[in-house]
């Protein structure tokens, strides 16, 4: 089965300072047939205008990774952490029983454009925790890499999920084949540029939902760069401690 997300079907938000799409059910965007897929809850496609950001809020129970395009996304929480996150840096904040942050544009002139994702833990009520690694462009080049996972394999950061996150740059002749488990679900996002999938023909901001499909086999990019999600169907989430 493939369902083929166009960019321009997404939820979308104007609020000036911010310009946001939404690939899934989110605020007052509400499509029944759009709640998640997967754990997968939330894909939003933000633009910041410089000196603009969110201001504290809080969250719990929900991974949440960041993954900046152009500019830059100063973080700031209740953990002490605080620091900017710039592109092919992945940041990751696990909410857990609670977490109180910020997140602001404080490069003049310009605008950050972001990725901001939400998976459903498998446990909740688990510490909160922050995590943000580089992932050069090399590693990216005409591959996948993983970035996030259940047990941080290859230096990815780590997620309260068994989801695998992959990215890669793909453009000309290069090619990708994703073998997927028996059961397993592939999200595929296009962040940037244009890319076939599986035989469909994507651009930026359009997405393809794959289940009951062997493999993901990615082509045709044209400055293409991507995220690939190897889900699990979705789960009810245990408590931490339990068994």
């Amino acid at each position: 089965m493939k369902i083929k997300r166009p960019a321009l079907s997404r939820g979308y938000a104007d609020h000036g300072w911010l310009k946001s799409f939404h690939s899934f059910s989110f605020a007052d965007y509400y499509d029944p047939k759009f709640m998640g897929f997967g754990p997968l809850r939330v894909i939003n496609e933000d633009w910041i205008a410089s000196g603009k950001g969110f201001g504290t809020h809080g969250h719990q129970d929900m991974e949440i990774i960041t993954y900046v395009l152009e500019g830059e996304l100063a973080h700031k929480d209740n953990m002490g952490n605080g620091k900017a996150i710039f592109p092919h840096e992945v940041q990751r904040m696990s909410a857990g029983r609670g977490v109180m942050h910020s997140e602001y544009n404080h490069a003049e002139g310009q605008t950050t454009h972001l990725l901001q994702i939400w998976i459903q833990p498998d446990t909740l009520g688990v510490d909160p925790s922050y995590e943000q690694t580089l992932f050069p462009p090399v590693e990216k080049r005409g591959k996948l890499r993983l970035v996030a996972s259940e047990n941080g394999a290859e230096n990815s950061v780590k997620i309260h999920s068994d989801t695998r996150l992959y990215a890669a740059l793909i453009d000309g002749n290069e090619t990708i084949q994703h073998d997927l488990a028996s059961g397993r679900l592939a999200y595929l996002h296009v962040a940037k540029g244009s890319v076939h999938v599986n035989g469909e023909p994507l651009d930026a901001g359009d997405a393809l939902m794959l289940a009951q499909e062997s493999t993901v086999h990615i082509e045709q990019g044209k400055d293409a760069e991507i995220l690939l999600f190897d889900l699990p169907p979705a789960a009810k989430p245990r408590m931490a401690g339990s068994h």
